[in-house]
C-alpha cells in the first residue's frame, strides 16, 4: 500500500500567539525607550563622579538598549508570514536574538571585571553624593522597565532575554546605591569596583542558562517538558491500531511551539486517515505538540533500505541517550 504523508497546522493557536506577540512587542519597545533615555544620563553621571559602578551600569544599559531594540525587531519579524524560502516564517529570529543577548551579557561582564581589577590596583576618587542621586534615578527607571516586561510572556526566550538585561541593570543600580552610601559614610572607594564585579557574576549565571536554552532550541533538541520515547510509547498505548512508532523527532520552533515528525506502523485493515488524525489529536491534547507530520506504514518501513538510516531500535536508543545526557 502506498504511504501517505500528512501535515497538520490545525493545532496552532494563532490567536493567542498573535496577542502575546503584539503585547510583548509593545512592552519591549517601552523598556527600550526607557533604557536608552536614561543610559546617556547615567554615562555622564559616571564620568562626572568617577564611579565605575555607574559607568558599568551605563554600559549595561547601552548594550541593553541595543538588545531590547533587537528583541523588538525580532517580534516585528516574527509577525511576518512564511515565504517559499522560509517556510516556517521568522519565528526563530527571536531565539537567535536571545542567544545573541546572552553572548552580549558575557562580554559586558568580562569588561566590567577587567576595569574593576584596574580600579582595585589604582583606586580613583569617587563623588559619592552625585553618584547616589544618579544611581537612585537609574534604579527607578529600571524598576519601571522590569515591571513593564515582567507582565509579558515568560515562556518566550526573547522576553526572558529582555528581562535578563533589565534585571542586570536593576542590580547594577542597586549596587551603585550601596557603593555610594559606603563611600559617603566611610570614604572607602574600593567598594565601587568590588560591587560591580559581584553584579557581573550574578548576571553571568543567568546569562549562561539563557544561552543554553536558546542553543537547545537552535539545535532542535527535544523540549525540556517532553520525553521523545515516552511520547512514542504513549501513542502506541492509547491510539487504536498503532503497532509501533519510530523515526520520531520532537523539537521546538521558538521555545513555545512544539513540533514532531514520526512513522506510525499500523495494523492491517486500519484506516490510515483515522489513525493519523487520532495520533495528531493525542499529540496536541496530551503533549502540547501543536504541529505534527505523521507517515503511516503497513508492513516494512519505507526507509529500511536507506543506507543513511539506522534501524529503529538503534535510532531510538541513540536519541534517548542523547536526550538524557543533554
Amino acid at each position: 500500500m502506498a504511504h501517505t504523508h500528512s501535515d497538520d497546522h490545525s493545532g496552532h493557536d494563532h490567536g493567542a500567539g498573535h496577542v502575546h506577540g503584539s503585547t510583548d512587542k509593545k512592552r519591549v519597545l517601552i523598556a527600550a525607550c526607557l533604557t536608552a533615555g536614561f543610559m546617556v544620563a547615567e554615562a555622564l553621571g559616571g564620568l562626572f563622579t568617577g564611579s565605575l559602578a555607574l559607568l558599568a551600569d551605563a554600559g549595561h544599559m547601552l548594550a541593553d538598549a541595543i538588545a531590547l531594540g533587537l528583541a523588538w525587531y525580532a517580534f516585528h519579524l516574527a509577525g511576518r508570514p512564511a515565504t517559499g524560502r522560509l517556510t516556517y516564517g521568522f519565528g526563530r529570529v527571536k531565539t537567535l536574538v536571545a542567544y545573541t543577548n546572552g553572548i552580549a551579557i558575557f562580554v559586558i561582564a568580562l569588561w566590567i571585571v577587567y576595569e574593576a581589577w584596574g580600579r582595585l590596583q589604582a583606586p580613583a576618587p569617587v563623588l559619592g553624593g552625585p553618584m547616589l542621586v544618579v544611581a537612585i534615578l537609574g534604579l527607578l527607571v529600571n524598576i519601571g522597565s522590569f515591571f513593564v516586561l515582567n507582565g509579558g510572556d515568560r515562556e518566550s526566550l526573547n522576553m526572558r532575554g529582555a528581562i535578563l538585561h533589565v534585571l542586570g541593570d536593576l542590580l547594577g543600580s542597586a549596587a551603585a546605591i550601596v557603593a555610594a552610601l559606603v563611600i559617603l559614610t566611610t570614604g572607602w572607594t574600593p567598594i565601587d569596583p568590588i560591587l560591580s564585579v559581584l553584579v557581573s557574576l550574578l548576571i553571568l549565571s543567568t546569562a549562561w542558562s539563557l544561552m543554553r536554552a536558546a542553543a537547545h532550541v537552535l539545535l532542535e533538541g527535544v523540549p525540556p517538558s517532553l520525553d521523545r520515547d515516552l511520547v512514542a510509547k504513549d501513542i502506541e498505548a492509547t491510539v487504536p491500531g498503532v503497532r509501533e512508532v519510530h523515526h520520531m523527532h520532537v523539537w521546538s520552533l521558538d521555545g513555545t511551539s512544539n513540533m514532531a515528525t514520526l512513522h506510525a506502523c499500523l495494523d492491517d485493515g486500519v484506516d490510515a486517515h483515522q489513525a493519523v488524525s487520532a495520533i495528531k489529536k493525542r499529540l496536541a491534547s496530551a503533549h502540547a505538540i501543536s504541529h505534527a507530520t505523521v507517515e503511516p506504514e503497513f508492513g516494512a518501513c519505507a526507509d529500511d533500505g536507506d543506507d543513511d538510516d539506522h534501524d529503529h531500535e538503534h535510532d531510538a536508543a541513540a536519541h534517548h541517550d542523547h536526550h538524557h545526557q543533554a
